[in-house]
């Protein structure tokens, strides 16, 4: 685990004391009660948590704890996050949304992960009990979940990893699927700011020389987390991606995108101040996303949080 994430702020766990003392007092989550069976077997190396992330779920809760931050479209241009966690786990996530079949492809990356996430449509439903991870909804886990009181349904369904049959692993989630840390490869351009467009989100993220980290914006604004700190990256990958109409929508009529992240392609590599041109390629679904420089050599990433953000070829 890179020493930058050995530690994090104690403000970020006392911004969730909240959302637990809620959990406490008994708000459901998706029906039902008890708890997970604390006796089952881990699930895999990581944990992915599905996030909302429209303006009524801001701030999210542990997403500045995530190894991995995945950006995705949705239906109407929106966006929503998938966290993936492995190095430490908060003690709340969320708000927890639905699952797509975008994030079933993009999870073959990892050896059998646990998908926390509030559900999904009923045609869909079959293809994630297939997919080989831990599908993790409410009702298999009632006691793990809970409704917090900072904002209305269904932005405010939030998950407590310590009582789901996971358990961190303590090595960051970037290792199961290739990605590589270390010093910065020769080249680049320097690079104050770039944004990252959606139908109807988007995302800038702009260097802090202080802080060594790329700072987040989303939807023209600066995205914080529950403690009122700004969410940073310390790497950024734009991976350049076919994002086409799948077979499914939503209740209003909108086509679901689909986000195909098996394949290759472009990819920009926001690092230290710079932008450095990669190459991404995915041969199958089970195997690994490799970053290439142009000579070939694999891209390393600066040490901490790493955010992707999947762009429209």
């Amino acid at each position: 685990m890179p020493a930058t994430r050995a530690k994090r702020s104690a403000a970020a766990t006392l911004a969730t004391l909240t959302l637990l003392l809620a959990a406490a007092c008994g708000g459901g989550g998706g029906g039902g009660g008890g708890t997970a069976d604390r006796t089952s077997p881990p699930g895999g190396r990581v944990l992915a948590v599905k996030i909302d992330n429209v303006g009524a779920a801001r701030p999210p809760t542990g997403l500045e704890q995530a190894d991995l931050v995945y950006l995705e479209q949705v239906e109407a241009g929106l966006s929503r996050i998938l966290a993936v966690y492995s190095s430490e786990v908060p003690p709340v996530v969320g708000p927890v949304r639905s699952a797509r079949e975008t994030d079933l492809e993009l999870l073959r990356q990892f050896d059998r992960p646990t998908l926390a996430y509030s559900g999904a449509q009923g045609r869909l439903t079959p293809l994630i009990e297939a997919a080989p991870i831990d599908a993790l909804p409410p009702s298999k886990a009632p006691g793990a979940y809970f409704r917090g009181g900072d904002r209305p349904a269904p932005h405010n369904l939030y998950l407590r990893p310590g009582d789901i049959p996971y358990r961190a692993s303590g090595t960051d989630a970037a290792e199961d699927i290739g990605l590589s840390f270390g010093p910065a490869p020769a080249g680049g351009s320097p690079t104050g700011e770039r944004t990252v467009r959606y139908p109807a989100a988007s995302f800038t993220f702009t260097w802090s020389a202080d802080q060594k980290r790329w700072l987040v914006t989303m939807d023209g604004a600066p995205a914080r987390t529950a403690a009122g700190g700004r969410l940073a990256a310390a790497s950024v990958i734009l991976q350049e991606v076919t994002v086409r109409p799948s077979d499914f929508g939503d209740r209003s009529g909108n086509r679901t995108p689909f986000t195909d992240t098996v394949g290759s392609g472009s990819a920009t590599v926001l690092r230290d101040g710079k932008a450095y041109e990669a190459r991404w390629s995915r041969d199958d679904a089970a195997s690994g996303t490799a970053f290439t420089a142009p000579d070939g050599k694999r891209m390393t990433l600066a040490s901490g949080q790493t955010w992707i953000a999947y762009v429209a070829r």
